[in-house]
């Protein structure tokens, strides 16, 4: 067998702007059935796609034999019951952040899918793209010398829509760190390999009238020692934020732009230096010299599809484990706790 047989729950919303035209591409994939409730979109979306079936409930697609793994990406609230059941029909699973509500939801579908012998996934496509992968291994490597400070910043224009189960903090859990911060956080995280120990946050609703935070800083603290901030916001223009990304070691630093979202774009200049003693005039000329981080342009929903599929199909190592999205969800509960006791939270380390 060179292909896994996928079916996507929850068809609709980011599944069919990014993770099905990525499937499409991918080399070890086959798009099996697609469900939405509506039929007719849901027959909209299987001609689209080239799917044998349509379905309008997961039952359904998950009893049929020829689906071998789901894609879940339908609202948070609905994760938990859906990838239960998935668990339950021996069906492999990849699901978007976060993986549960509730971190308990999320521990006991990483037992069930243990137990099962079931891979269980977490929709980081970030980690897939191109020049984080990179990145990870120049500091892996030690290029940057010992890190010290990083950033992430992802904000987009979201304002209030009718309906939009993002806004409802019943169905998605929170807002602009829930939706987007997750990957940060999590990017940062797998950049480094090292976990957030301790979070301080600010929140709020500043600019819209939904009831889930349009703004969230993050401050944290890393096992390694090295702080990291991180800035979420439904309330920046889209072509008015880079959404940064930086990372400062010891040896010098990694500075992009356009990497954190959907595509596989963006810039990543590298700046090595050899600080040697302390200078009083703190010159900013010494350094190596500045050169920019060169790659093949790749879809990150394409690799994240290759990458699950090989690790089955290959037994490859798998690359984004639910447990990792737990531990995020970890941070995250801590940065709401924060905000709201105006406090420091340690974040356990499970």
């Amino acid at each position: 067998m060179n292909q896994l047989s996928w079916g996507v729950i929850g068809a609709g919303g980011i599944a069919d702007r990014r993770t099905l035209p990525g499937m499409m591409q991918a080399k070890n994939a086959s798009i099996a059935a697609v469900m939405e409730i509506d039929r007719n979109f849901a027959e909209v979306l299987r001609k689209k796609y080239k799917a044998p079936k349509a379905y309008t409930s997961e039952e359904e697609l998950l009893a049929d034999p020829a689906v071998e793994a789901v894609y879940i990406a339908s609202p948070v609230t609905a994760h938990y019951q859906q990838a239960l059941a998935a668990a339950g029909a021996g069906k492999h699973i990849l699901i978007e952040k976060p993986v549960a509500m509730k971190i308990e939801e999320g521990e006991a579908l990483i037992k069930l899918c243990a137990e099962k012998k079931l891979q269980f996934s977490a929709g980081f496509m970030m980690r897939f793209h191109p020049c984080h992968r990179k990145l990870r291994e120049l500091v892996s490597q030690g290029g940057l010398g010992k890190i010290v400070s990083l950033r992430a910043q992802l904000t987009c224009w979201y304002p209030e829509i009718p309906g939009a189960w993002r806004q409802d903090p019943a169905l998605s859990g929170g807002g602009a760190l829930m939706d987007m911060g997750i990957h940060c956080i999590d990017l940062l995280q797998y950049i480094t390999g090292s976990r957030a120990v301790r979070v301080s946050a600010l929140m709020g609703t500043s600019t819209f009238s939904y009831a889930v935070e349009d703004s969230a800083s993050l401050i944290m603290e890393f096992e390694n020692h090295a702080h990291a901030s991180v800035d979420a916001f439904f309330n920046i223009p889209d072509d008015a934020s880079e959404n940064r990304l930086e990372i400062y070691g010891t040896g010098g630093c990694a500075l992009a732009a356009g990497t954190i979202g959907q595509t596989g774009g963006g810039t990543c200049s590298l700046v090595y230096s050899n600080p040697g003693g302390y200078n009083n005039q703190q010159n900013r000329n010494e350094s190596q010299g500045r050169q920019n981080l060169s790659w093949e342009e790749a879809n990150p929903y394409t690799l994240e599809i290759e990458s699950f599929g090989d690790s089955l199909l290959k037994g490859k190592k798998t690359e984004a484990p639910a447990e990792e999205a737990v531990q995020v969800q970890r941070v995250i509960a801590g940065a709401y706790q924060s905000a709201r006791e105006g406090r420091v939270v340690e974040i356990p380390l499970v």
